[in-house]
């Protein structure tokens, strides 16, 4: 969409504007409430506001029809200003059954509106959710605005001319549940009808039954006499620098970011991974986009999909593999194999709830120790992480200048949340790029594998079957002059600390650490990595709105650590570092720095709320107030 200065559309005369909104549609797994969330966050992001998502999954492919544990929800948080989390406490609940409501009402905000599809609430249902009576209408949610609606009767009428049946009439009830949202805050169909009619052109009764279903949910809105307090909400437009816009989630990001990376450095690309939750879309996203240099494998196993990116570095491409914290744990032995032979790796690792099988479908950032120590002997690697889902853009590009660059595996750390919630997104011009194309090895008559950019300390890169350039590397320890195999123990040594070294050495070729927000130094500093910079954006404007001394310093290169961080840290009276584990970065900063740094974790599998970083704020504002 293209935002221009453009006056604002006439607003429904009787409609209420508020600043922002936080709106949750939660039901079954099979009630459709992620298409549901994001065909209402398209119609936003075309409205203009700002915005960020949380889809929420169940574990469960399938769990048992109105089971609290199969519950799935998608929140959006828009506005007019700047938008960085799906935020706190929800204005609006979508509960299409008992359980969506048993697991999602101590969230809504006292007043809020509660929009529940009375249909679905029978005896069988509230049981499964664990009420003894129906909440509807014993008085419990006196204190929310209540639009309780037969959703099921009322779809089963609008689609009845299209002859579907029952069953399938019934799975219309996310579309028209979505038209009444859509009068609610006053966003446009038009959307969501042309993605109808692209996703069922082959069956386009379907798609006209939840056109049809659609445009009743919002007529209902329209003409229905509805409780008082219930009306059109208007939330006006966010102010954006002219340009081209979409939404992006954090997949599609590293995805795109991946195969600029490629382009800039004038290399192909081999992605090699094995589908794991969350991390398979990013397969499902690279496999679509055979027009650019880039060639997927879907391998019988992590480790066979390490070791053909590893091969496809070997030949001359840049090999990329992904997976999340279970298979990254099984590819650590041929990250050793990449670090040992020098070859360019990139290894993304979409974190989620561990250890083990653990919470498959939920965010964590638990991974960052295994990341930075994960592997047997001395074999660092860098480290990186996004912050944003917009930003895994720049960080994949990153990855890639960075493995080709200095010949060596590089780990870029996304989680559950960053590669599901989606966040709008300035598309950039792709001239503005700084292009660095890859060299490989010619034939100069002395050509060693072994020999060495004394800058990067990155060896020679030589793609096989080139006449003159025969060589073999392997993960037995080489000869630093020669690449031969070696066991003298000063030769082993001398390549360990070079392996050290090289990574050391990418502090000097990545920015300093800057400061996100405030001044750069001061009584406090909230230090976040990844995907908690929404939060901790929120929570320190927040703080500084109240006339708090506390700065936002969010850390994006995690190994080496910018240059300039130690001497930053030392400028503030203390530090709290909030992280979705139990104080891995916190240890981390502690022992390189000698620094007071206390540890805010929390591992419930969801997000940090703005409340949580802002409470924390406080308490840390108190703890620095001198004794009166």
């Amino acid at each position: 969409m293209e935002l221009t200065e453009e006056k604002l559309d006439e607003r429904h005369l009787d409609a209420r504007e508020v600043v922002d909104v936080v709106v949750r549609f939660a039901g079954d797994s099979g009630d459709g409430m992620q298409l549901t969330g994001a065909s209402f966050t398209l119609a936003t992001a075309l409205y203009g506001n700002d915005l960020s998502t949380f889809p929420d999954f169940p574990a469960e492919i399938r769990a048992p029809v109105g089971a609290t544990f199969g519950v799935s929800a998608f929140q959006i948080y828009f506005g007019s200003e700047d938008v960085t989390t799906a935020g706190d406490a929800l204005d609006v609940l979508v509960a299409m059954n008992p359980a969506a409501l048993a697991t999602n009402l101590a969230n809504v905000v006292d007043g809020g509106l509660v929009i529940a599809d009375r249909g679905a609430f029978t005896a069988k249902n509230l049981v499964k959710a664990g009420y003894a009576a129906n909440p509807l209408e014993d008085g419990s949610l006196a204190g929310y605005r209540l639009l309780d609606i037969d959703i099921s009767a009322q779809v089963l009428a609008a689609v009845e001319p299209f002859g579907l049946g029952h069953k399938a009439s019934l799975r219309c009830k996310n579309m028209w549940t979505l038209g009444l949202v859509m009068w609610l805050f006053d966003r446009d169909r038009g959307a969501t009808v042309n993605n109808l009619k692209t996703k069922f052109a082959k069956r386009p009764e379907i798609a006209e039954a939840n056109i049809a279903a659609l445009n009743a949910g919002h007529a209902f809105g329209e003409t229905a006499e509805l409780p008082s307090g219930i009306h059109v909400y208007s939330v006006p437009r966010a102010r954006s620098a002219p340009g081209l816009y979409r939404n992006v989630t954090g997949t599609q990001a590293l995805a795109w970011g991946l195969l600029a990376g490629a382009e800039l450095s004038g290399i192909d690309l081999l992605f090699a991974s094995y589908p794991i939750t969350p991390a398979s879309n990013l397969l499902h996203e690279l496999s679509n986009r055979g027009d650019f240099r880039v060639g997927t494998f879907q391998a019988e196993d992590e480790i066979a999909a390490v070791c053909t990116a590893i091969g496809a570095s070997f030949a001359g491409s840049l090999g990329v593999t992904s997976s999340a914290g279970p298979g990254v744990a099984l590819k650590s032995e041929g990250m050793s194999l990449a670090i040992s032979t020098e070859l360019p790796l990139v290894v993304i690792d979409t974190q989620r709830g561990g250890p083990s099988t653990g919470l498959p479908t939920k965010t964590e950032q638990s991974d960052l120790n295994m990341a930075l120590f994960g592997r047997h002997g001395d074999t660092p690697i860098a480290v990186i992480a996004p912050a944003t889902p917009p930003e895994c853009f720049d960080m994949a590009r990153e990855a890639v200048r960075l493995a080709t660059r200095y010949m060596t595996p590089v780990m870029l750390l996304s989680d559950g949340y960053l590669a599901n919630a989606a966040e709008r997104w300035r598309i950039p011009r792709v001239e503005d790029f700084e292009r660095t194309p890859v060299k490989f090895a010619e034939d100069s008559g002395e050509f060693r594998p072994s020999r060495r950019d004394p800058q990067s300390l990155a060896r020679n890169w030589a793609r096989p079957g080139t006449p003159g350039l025969e060589h073999r590397i392997g993960g037995i320890e080489s000869d630093y002059d020669s690449g031969n195999i070696s066991y003298e123990p000063a030769n082993h040594q001398r390549m360990t600390d070079l392996r050290q070294a090289k990574i050391a050495g990418m502090a000097r070729d990545i920015p300093l650490q800057a400061v996100d927000q405030g001044a750069a130094s001061g009584k406090l500093a909230v230090v976040g990595w990844g995907s908690t910079y929404g939060a901790i954006h929120q929570g320190v404007k927040r703080a500084r709105g109240e006339g708090h001394d506390v700065s936002h310093i969010h850390v994006r290169h995690l190994c080496p650590l910018p240059r300039n961080l130690g001497d930053l840290l030392a400028g503030f009276g203390a530090v709290l570092v909030p992280e979705m584990n139990t104080g891995q970065f916190a240890r981390l900063l502690r022992a390189e720095y000698l620094l007071n740094v206390e540890s805010l974790g929390k591992v419930s599998g969801q997000p940090f709320k703005i409340g949580e970083i802002l409470a924390a704020i406080h308490a840390k504002c108190l703890e620095a107030e001198p004794a009166r």
